[in-house]
């Protein structure tokens, strides 16, 4: 019996949505009276037993060049190997892109209880029941899982990461790993100072903005800020930002520390994929736009007068020139 936690990492580094998951499940463990394992896939180029900090006992191995490339299938059929291996009855994952895919599939191999999007600890004092996201944010459900395996999923920034002493002990775990059934011939890789999926801090902009050419004071503001960059629907679908910084509903679902929304109405699609940011400033010339409503602050202004006041006021708080 343990609590076993998936550690994503990608071309060797591990992701910051797995610190967070070592955080919460090993807080778990400790409140079941078990011990925290983690499992990590692939060449790993950082310090593994240094996530002992974070928690976990042990870190189960799978040092295979076939995990270096993520392939959904492929890694839920080791993880749910890991899971009987270990006799874990708790599996951890981050509700990222890649826990989306793999924690589904481990659910159905193994015949478990799954709660995706968890946003707090379970409550162990009558059964196990876990609080999650619902109605794209709006409400809330608490799940009760009574499998004898019982998997979550974590929303990104929902839980804090905590830090103590000690290392953790690392093993190979021996695992039968499948060839993939998709070969992947290129790999297009998203450049950019921060990944918008780990930002703390992001900026975004919507039709407000009037054209791509008046992108660059967002750039300014992100890169002054050590923020991303992102945009709603409409501004990706007339193709004046790529796809790939699209938030919302259907697109990339973020929640960082502080997001800033600029010329965005705040459609309920749009904040759908935003409303689990800690605090969201809106800036918009309209004052009857729906995204003042979910701002904890906002300016009423057009944002051609304001964001450069905003860049300069960043700057010479930040000793910038």
């Amino acid at each position: 019996m343990s609590v076993l936690i998936f550690i994503d990492q990608a071309e060797g580094h591990i992701r910051k949505a797995s610190l967070e998951a070592l955080s919460y499940g090993a807080k778990v463990a400790a409140q079941l009276g078990t011990s925290a394992e983690g499992i990590v896939l692939g060449t790993v180029t950082e310090d593994l037993p240094a996530l002992g900090k974070y928690g976990v006992k042990k870190i189960h191995q799978v040092s295979n060049e076939i995990l270096n490339h993520f392939d959904a299938q492929v890694f839920a059929n080791v993880i749910a190997q890991a899971v009987t291996g270990t006799g874990a009855t708790v599996v951890i994952f981050s509700n990222n892109v890649d826990g989306k895919a793999i924690a589904p599939r481990v659910s159905a191999r193994l015949k478990a209880g799954l709660v995706s999007g968890a946003v707090a600890l379970p409550d162990t004092s009558n059964g196990f029941v876990v609080k999650k996201n619902v109605f794209s944010g709006k409400a809330f459900a608490k799940i009760a899982l009574s499998t004898p395996v019982k998997i979550i999923s974590l929303n990104p920034n929902s839980y804090k990461i905590e830090t103590g002493e000690g290392n953790a002990e690392v093993v190979a775990f021996n695992a039968t790993v499948d060839a993939p059934k998709v070969k992947v011939t290129a790999v297009n890789k998203v450049t950019g100072e921060v990944p918008l999926s780990e930002a703390e801090v992001v900026v975004s902009g919507g039709r407000g903005l009037k054209g791509p050419e008046n992108w660059g004071m967002i750039e300014d503001l992100a890169h002054v800020l050590g923020a991303a960059t992102a945009c709603s629907r409409p501004v990706a679908d007339v193709h004046w930002r790529p796809h790939h910084e699209h938030v919302g509903q259907t697109g990339l679902a973020i929640a960082p520390n502080l997001y800033i929304a600029i010329g965005i109405s705040g459609a309920i699609q749009h904040l759908a994929g935003v409303n689990r940011s800690k605090v969201i400033v809106v800036i918009n010339k309209d004052p009857e736009a729906p995204f003042f409503k979910a701002a904890d602050y906002g300016i009423v202004g057009d944002a051609f007068e304001v964001v450069p006041k905003l860049i300069e006021a960043a700057k010479k708080l930040k000793g910038v020139a």
